[in-house]
């Protein structure tokens, strides 16, 4: 009798433990996660499983890997939020999946992506002809993001500057040069890129923020 006390014990401690670690960790949506976030999602609840399964052992020893997970995952939130870098290393960044109503074959390849799922996705979106489509995004996540083409379409952002660095493959998606970036920001007023926090671009107008 006493092991179903400890297992009920155990049972209530540990959801609101992890309750309180995925608060922690940060607000985010299940399809949104990425392959960092599932990864210890997964391992938390595993060791979840344990704690609860061996209610013989000291449930501080059981806990103490949940913990160090909380504190990985804060320490990898943080270098995300300073570095593009680290978060392309860490989660990876959207792909272009379509262009101008045109699949590309070779990116699909490339993110063991195919027909199946597209069109899938692309039903979801009520798209029917993959020509109406403007720009087609493979999210870190898995998400598919679908722009249409409109006739007084507004266009897609491009990130130039991110935490204070150029892009320069963002540049050549352009085909701009990092002297014209420089001398549209002298313009502006903003001579030091190291201080901007992000530059975006939408058919010729610039959202420009400092960093606080």
């Amino acid at each position: 009798m006493e092991a179903y006390w400890i297992i009920t014990y155990r049972t209530i401690f540990m959801y609101l433990f992890i309750v309180l670690l995925f608060r922690l960790m940060g607000k985010r949506e299940i399809g949104e996660l990425g392959v960092s976030d599932l990864a210890v999602y997964i391992m938390i609840a595993e060791i979840g499983i344990f704690a609860i399964d061996k209610y013989d052992e000291p449930l501080f020893i059981q806990i103490y890997p949940i913990i160090l997970l909380l504190i990985f995952q804060v320490l990898f939130a943080f270098f995300s939020l300073k570095s593009r870098r680290f978060r392309k290393l860490v989660d990876g960044e959207a792909t272009i999946i379509i262009k101008d109503g045109k699949l590309l074959e070779e990116e699909m390849k490339k993110q063991r992506y195919n027909f199946d799922d597209l069109m899938m996705q692309l039903r979801q979106k009520d798209i029917r002809d993959i020509g109406d489509v403007e720009i087609a995004l493979l999210e870190p996540s898995g998400k598919l993001s679908v722009f249409k083409k409109e006739k007084n379409q507004k266009g897609i952002t491009v990130s130039l500057v991110m935490d204070g660095k150029i892009q320069q493959d963002k540049l050549v998606e352009l085909k701009k040069t990092e002297t014209w970036l420089k001398e549209e920001l002298n313009k502006r007023g903003y001579s030091n890129i190291e201080e901007l926090s992000f530059v975006g671009y939408t058919n010729g107008k610039f959202y420009i923020d400092k960093k606080e």
